[in-house]
C-alpha cells in the first residue's frame, strides 16, 4: 500500500537533497584523457531520478561524472533506464543474459529474491580489501541488512530522513475563523469542516478544500497513526509482530476517513490525485491543510506564498487519536542496493566507485567549496543558481549515501528558511517504527505485490464504495493468501534476532 512512496517518494526525495556543484579542474579532465584509453571500463545500471542536464550534457557526459572518472581512473558507462518504468526494466536487465557490472535497485523484496536465486556476486572479501570508507561509513546494522547466508550481496545507500510526513495548515485561515491549531481527531475533524465550509479565503464562493489526500491513500499516515498504527508497517501486540494493514486500529482509521468524505469534507478527487495535481491545488490556495513531505515547504507551499503573500502556513501538531496515540510511517534504513551481478568480470572496480563516492561525500553532496556554496560568517551559504542547474549531481552521489548529521543540518539551513531541519526534527520524534528489518523473506518475495493489491479496497472504504465491514473480509483474504505464511516468517526472524539482542546486551 505504502508503494506510492517507495521507489517514486525515493526518486522526490532523494531529488531535493542534492544541493552543489562542483567543476572538474583542467588537470583532472587533462589526466582523464590521458589515461582514457588505458582506463577500466564497467557498465552500471542506475536511476536518472527525473533529472534533467544541462544543454550539452548527459548521464555519460558530465562536470560530475568527470570528475568522478578523473579520481577514480575508470571510464563508467551509465545506462538510466525511465523511472515510470525502472523496476521492470530491472527485471529484463536480469534475465537478458547482457548483464551490466552493477544495479542500483530500490526494492528491498526485488533485491531478496534475486540475492536467494544466487544473481549476484558476495562481496565481503571485495569490501575487505577495496572498501575502506564503505567499512568506515556505513554502519552494522545496514550491513546486517544486506546478508543472505551470512554473506553480503550488496553495497547498501543510507536515507538521510527517518520519515518524511507532517502535517502543515494554512494560520491565516484559522486566524480568520477564530480557531486554534488542532491537536485531537475531533478538532482535526472540526478545522477540516470549517476549512471545507466557512469561506476560510473570504471570496464568498465555495472553493476551498478542508483535507487533501492523493492516490492509494497518500498522504494519509497521520491519520492511521492517531490510532497507532501504519499500513505496511510490522508492529509489536503481545509479543510478536503484525502487519499494521490488518489491525483493527486500521479499521477505526479507514471509518474516520470515511466520515470525513460523507460528509464532504475530503477533496472529492483524492483517488485521482497525482503529486502535480494535489501541488496544483496548494498553489492555487485551494487546500487549507494536509500532510506534507518535510521539503514541501520549499515546494508547494512556497509556490503558494508567492501567488498570496498573505498565505501563512505553519507545522500543526500530529493529530492525537482516542488512545493517545500519534505519529508516522518511518523511513526505511535503507534507500537503496547496489548489487553485482555474478557474471560480472569487474567486482573489483565497481568496489573502488563505490568507496570513492563514499569517501568524497563533501565534494559530490556540496560541489567544490566557493563555487556553489561558502562559508559566510559562520554559515552556509548556497549559489541557487547553480545550486538547480546542477542537481543532476545526485544521480551519482545517492548510489552511497552515507549521511554526515553536521553538514545536513549545515546545508539545509543554507537553502533558506524553510524550516527543514525542524520539520525533518519533528519528524524523528513521530516515527511509528517498523520492527522487521530483516532481509525479506522467501514469502515476502511471493505474495508482496498480490496482499498490497487488495489494499485497493481501502479506498473503496472511505469513497462508500465499500462498507466498513469490507475490511474484516479483506483481513480474512490477506491472511489466506500469503499473509499468514508471512507471518510466521516474520515472528521467526524476530524471535531469532530478539535471542541475539539478549546475548549482545548481555554481552555488553
Amino acid at each position: 500500500m505504502r508503494s506510492k512512496l517507495r521507489f517514486g517518494s525515493t526518486i522526490i526525495v532523494t531529488a531535493f537533497l542534492f544541493s552543489a556543484g562542483c567543476d572538474v579542474p583542467a588537470s583532472e579532465k587533462n589526466r582523464e584523457e590521458q589515461h582514457k584509453g588505458a582506463a577500466k571500463s564497467i557498465g552500471i545500471v542506475i536511476s536518472n531520478l527525473g533529472m534533467t542536464f544541462p544543454a550539452g550534457m548527459d548521464e555519460n557526459d558530465n562536470r560530475y561524472l568527470n570528475y568522478i572518472e578523473a579520481q577514480t581512473g575508470l571510464d563508467i558507462k551509465i545506462t538510466t533506464p525511465p523511472t515510470e518504468v525502472y523496476d521492470e526494466k530491472l527485471d529484463v536487465i536480469m534475465s537478458s543474459g547482457n548483464l551490466p557490472d552493477m544495479l542500483h535497485v530500490y526494492k528491498a523484496v526485488w533485491f531478496g529474491n534475486y540475492a536467494k536465486q544466487g544473481a549476484f556476486q558476495p562481496l565481503d572479501e571485495l569490501i575487505d580489501q577495496y572498501g575502506p570508507h564503505l567499512k568506515e561509513k556505513i554502519p552494522a546494522e545496514a550491513w546486517d541488512r544486506v546478508r543472505y547466508g551470512g554473506k553480503i550481496y550488496a553495497i547498501p545507500s543510507l536515507n538521510e530522513v527517518s520519515g518524511v510526513e507532517l502535517m502543515y495548515g494554512r494560520k491565516d485561515w484559522l486566524d480568520r475563523l477564530g480557531l486554534h491549531p488542532p491537536e485531537t481527531l475531533e478538532e482535526y475533524h472540526e478545522v477540516i469542516r470549517a476549512f471545507t465550509q466557512d469561506d476560510p479565503d473570504g471570496n464568498g464562493i465555495d472553493d476551498t478544500i478542508g483535507l487533501a489526500l492523493m492516490i492509494d491513500l497518500g498522504r494519509s499516515s497521520p491519520f492511521f497513526g492517531a490510532f497507532g498504527t501504519q499500513l505496511d508497517t510490522w508492529v509489536e501486540r503481545d509479543g510478536k509482530l503484525v502487519n499494521g494493514s490488518i489491525l483493527p486500529e486500521t479499521r477505526q482509521a479507514l471509518a474516520y476517513l470515511a466520515g470525513l468524505y460523507e460528509e464532504g469534507l475530503l477533496d472529492r478527487e483524492f483517488p485521482l490525485n497525482l503529486q502535480n495535481n494535489l501541488f496544483e491545488k496548494i498553489q492555487d490556495g485551494k487546500v487549507g491543510l494536509f500532510s506534507a513531505t518535510w521539503y514541501d515547504t520549499r515546494g508547494p507551499i512556497a509556490a503558494n506564498k508567492q501567488k498570496d503573500p498573505k498565505a501563512e502556513w505553519i507545522a500543526l501538531p500530529y493529530p492525537t487519536g482516542p488512545e493517545g496515540h500519534k505519529g508516522v510511517y518511518e523511513t526505511d534504513m535503507i534507500r537503496g542496493y547496489n548489487v553485482i551481478p555474478a557474471s560480472s568480470l569487474s567486482a573489483k572496480e565497481v568496489i573502488q566507485f563505490l568507496d570513492f563516492i563514499a569517501s568524497d561525500y563533501k565534494n559530490l553532496k556540496l560541489g567544490f567549496e566557493n563555487e556553489i556554496w561558502k562559508w559566510e560568517n559562520g554559515r552556509m551559504v548556497t549559489d541557487f543558481e547553480k545550486h538547480d542547474e546542477q542537481l543532476y549531481r545526485g544521480i551519482y552521489q545517492s548510489l552511497v549515501d552515507v549521511p554526515d548529521p553536521v553538514l545536513s543540518k549545515e546545508r539545509l539551513d543554507s537553502l533558506g528558511d524553510f524550516h527543514l531541519y525542524d520539520n525533518l526534527e519533528m519528524i524523528r520524534q513521530n516515527v511509528i517504527h517498523n520492527e522487521f528489518y530483516g532481509i525479506p523473506t522467501w514469502a515476502m518475495s511471493k505474495y508482496d505485490k498480490k496482499l498490497s493489491e487488495l489494499q485497493g479496497i481501502f479506498t473503496n472504504i472511505i469513497l462508500g464504495i465499500e462498507p466498513i465491514e469490507s475490511f474484516d473480509r479483506y483481513v480474512e483474504q490477506w491472511k489466506r493468501e500469503g499473509g499468514d505464511e508471512m507471518t510466521r516468517e516474520v515472528n521467526l526472524w524476530f524471535e531469532r534476532s530478539g535471542r541475539q539482542m539478549v546475548r549482545r546486551n548481555e554481552g555488553d
